[in-house]
């Protein structure tokens, strides 16, 4: 699987995705605001976090087994089978404690106790959801790019179609009922999706758990669980010192940026998932891990550069047509949110071996360090230059990751020169 091949599947998925994403963002700032579009994002970066753990943090260290023991059937189906058991068992768990601290959540997520039912049907509904996760991981593994592109695609068109009629008669909580009945909806479609193919009958093939590969998965579970904590984590610390100290409509023009960011970089971040995790992961030698790193930058690092550009220019177009006149003042941002884009994918691109090789402490390590310093950064920058200084932060702290990464990785690159 080529990367330009993974790219063109990958901006099927994004071109949806993104579609999809600012079609209910649109909605939402229409009929709530800056306000509405704050509350959204914050129950959006919440669920990311809820999935993670519900499924186990097991969904990178999937991808890089299956990638592996693809073309080895019994070892496959033991750790498919072994996989559905940690997501279910995990998934109960974080269901049950969802629905007995909803009240609590709430309070901690929105700074108020309004928003307990959707947390609640959240954990009613997450072992679908995670269940769902776990198969397209799996499709991720195996190299089915077209089925994996299909059923995403498919799964941004139901949550847009949930988002647009549940906003129409609920407002701002119908948006966050939205949310979570799409994604539990999304199983049944890749269940259809999957069903003739002869994978699908190897999540139905239960067998004891092997605890060889629960400790491998254990791995990638620590690091998705750090990722999940500091990077959500970190967005709703950051929304919610800007609603106190700007207030909630500033703070809704920040979430409006970083909603734009997310949605053009998602071809990017597709690819790298889609194809190099699981290709590094089979890469044996440091000269080969190099071509392909190398590679990799000569195509995505310009990609991104002109997407960035280009959309600083349009920046008001943009805006305009994604939101509403109320958003005109997110102009200001876009500079500073731009430019961190361009250092994160760059380092990203490199962050991504210590998935492909389970580099667990280096990778837990520096999750912690810039998840803890993106917030410090954002804290002081605020306080000098009010809602600019979050976006001003946010480049400065992918700037210093990405210093981090290259040092970390320069030997490792530069070998075999």
């Amino acid at each position: 699987m080529k990367l330009l091949k993974t790219t063109f599947f990958s901006g099927i998925i994004t071109f949806i995705k993104i579609a999809s994403t600012f079609v209910a963002s649109k909605v939402v700032a229409i009929t709530a605001g800056p306000a509405g579009v704050a509350i959204v994002g914050a129950f959006a970066n919440f669920i990311t976090i809820s999935q993670t753990f519900a499924n186990g943090a097991i969904n990178n260290g999937v991808i890089k087994y299956v990638s592996e023991y693809k073309d080895d059937s019994i070892k496959l189906k033991s750790l498919i089978s072994t996989s559905v058991k940690i997501t279910i068992y995990s998934s109960i768990i974080s269901g049950i404690l969802l629905i007995l601290f909803s009240g609590f959540i709430s309070s901690i997520v929105f700074m108020n106790e309004l928003y307990v039912n959707p947390i609640r049907l959240l954990g009613l509904t997450i072992v679908l959801t995670s269940i769902n996760t776990l198969i397209l991981s799996v499709l991720n593994g195996l190299g089915e790019i077209k089925l994996y592109t299909f059923a995403n695609a498919v799964g941004s068109i139901i949550s847009l179609i949930f988002t647009v009629i549940l906003v129409f008669f609920y407002n701002v909580i119908g948006a966050l009922y939205a949310l979570v009945f799409s994604q539990s909806i999304i199983l049944l479609v890749t269940i259809f999706l999957l069903k003739k193919k002869a994978i699908f009958y190897f999540f139905l093939n239960f067998q004891p758990i092997d605890k060889r590969i629960v400790v491998n998965l254990s791995k990638f579970s620590l690091m998705a669980i750090i990722s999940a904590l500091t990077i959500p984590l970190g967005q709703i610390i950051v929304r919610n010192f800007l609603i106190s100290k700007v207030g909630i409509n500033e703070s809704g023009y920040w979430q409006g940026m970083m909603r734009i960011s997310d949605g053009y970089l998602m071809l990017i971040t597709t690819s790298l998932s889609t194809y190099y995790l699981p290709k590094l992961s089979s890469l044996k030698t440091d000269n080969e891990l190099k071509t392909e790193i190398y590679n990799g930058y000569k195509v995505i690092i310009p990609a991104v550069i002109i997407s960035c550009v280009l959309i600083f220019l349009l920046r008001f177009f943009i805006i305009n047509i994604l939101y509403t006149s109320d958003f005109t003042s997110m102009e200001k941002l876009f500079i500073w949110q731009l430019l961190g884009d361009i250092f994160k994918i760059c380092a990203w691109v490199l962050a991504y071996l210590m998935l492909a090789k389970a580099m667990t402490k280096l990778f837990v390590i520096t999750e912690i360090i810039f998840g803890l310093s993106y917030v410090i950064i954002t804290y002081f920058c605020v306080i000098k230059w009010g809602i600019l200084g979050a976006s001003i932060a946010f480049a400065i702290n992918y700037f210093l990751y990405l210093l981090t990464m290259v040092i970390i990785f320069r030997k490792k690159l530069s070998q075999n020169e």
